[in-house]
């Protein structure tokens, strides 16, 4: 600093005040500022910075399981805006755990980050208190946090269901099974309930049978198709609460020889780059990721604590593809 400031012809509190636009500084001084900071490649040492201000333009991004593509696409898209604003990221992965999810806050809280953007693992997360003490702010994204006051950018799951068991029964299909996601995880529970509740509108049956719970990834999905159709050998129709279980299932259906969809009708959710690429095309539910990681961005950089912005609930959409309809038009 004490270069740009010999360079520039100004004292170090006029470089001070360019860098962080504390006080504003007329524009010739600014311009000559700048030219020697550009000049001489100079950088704020921002951690110097932090221990001043009490901030290290840090924000923690806390997810389940950062393998998941669900959420490579959040951390792709947090960051993107993160950094954008001047901030860096840094990510923590619980693993499912609930002692490293419980330790990755606590250790966030210490470093005194300027905020949190936070996915709980399931009903096991024992960081509730942790979060309601915390001064930081955090804004909970795509699994929603029991703890009031907490803003929330989350999708409507129960609509997912929804609008899953609409399209599989505007099809024709009157036998439809499900394999959900891990049933300690709220959002899997609101997607079945959407899913069941609209078939029984229609007086169709979902039984208990009819349901295999898995747990996101490619194993449960081909072992949950496996197990359904050894129970119900007249099923239409199959949704998969995840493109990645979905995609497990269409393994099985393949190796049993059932055809899809003449056989049976097969949808994921996600709307991963993965859905379109194999075959044939998995008809999803599409999460809107990157919307969902911009509007908790928003929220956590946001002075203002507006009621409306407490909870965010965005709304899913469906891809029709090869999976349940032959010849279908690419949505």
């Amino acid at each position: 600093m004490k270069d740009v400031a010999s360079m520039a012809g100004v004292s170090t509190s006029t470089v001070s005040r360019v860098i962080n636009q504390t006080i504003p500084v007329d524009k010739q001084t600014r311009s000559k500022v700048l030219d020697a900071i550009e000049s001489l490649n100079y950088r704020p040492n921002l951690l110097a910075k932090g221990l001043r201000v009490k901030s290290g333009q840090l924000i923690g991004l806390i997810l389940p399981e950062i393998r998941m593509h669900a959420f490579v696409q959040i951390i792709n898209s947090v960051e993107e805006y993160v950094v954008n604003r001047g901030f860096s990221l840094i990510i923590g992965n619980t693993h499912n755990d609930p002692d490293i999810e419980e330790k990755l806050l606590d250790n966030l809280l210490r470093r005194n980050v300027d905020g949190i953007i936070f996915s709980r693992l399931s009903d096991e997360s024992r960081v509730l208190n942790l979060i309601k003490k915390s001064r930081v702010k955090v804004v909970a994204i795509d699994r929603e946090l029991d703890v009031k006051d907490v803003p929330h950018v989350i999708l409507d799951n129960y609509g997912a269901g929804v609008t899953a068991a609409r399209h599989l029964i505007s099809l024709g299909h009157k036998k439809m099974a499900c394999i959900t996601g891990p049933l300690n995880i709220k959002l899997c529970r609101e997607r079945l309930a959407g899913f069941s509740d609209t078939i029984k509108d229609e007086h169709l049956q979902l039984e208990d049978n009819q349901i295999y719970e898995g747990r996101f990834d490619f194993d449960s999905g081909f072992k949950g198709a496996e197990h359904l159709l050894s129970q119900h050998s007249d099923i239409s129709a199959l949704w998969a609460q995840n493109d990645l279980m979905a995609i497990g299932a269409l393994k099985a259906l393949k190796i049993h020889s059932h055809l899809v969809p003449e056989e049976i009708a097969l949808m994921g959710m996600d709307n991963l780059e993965i859905s379109r690429m194999v075959s044939p095309a998995l008809t999803t539910i599409m999460q809107p990721f990157d919307e969902m990681s911009k509007k908790a961005v928003e929220i956590l950089f946001s002075k203002e604590n507006k009621a409306g912005q407490q909870r965010i609930i965005l709304k899913p959409g469906l891809v029709v593809r090869d999976s349940t309809v032959l010849n279908s038009s690419k949505t």
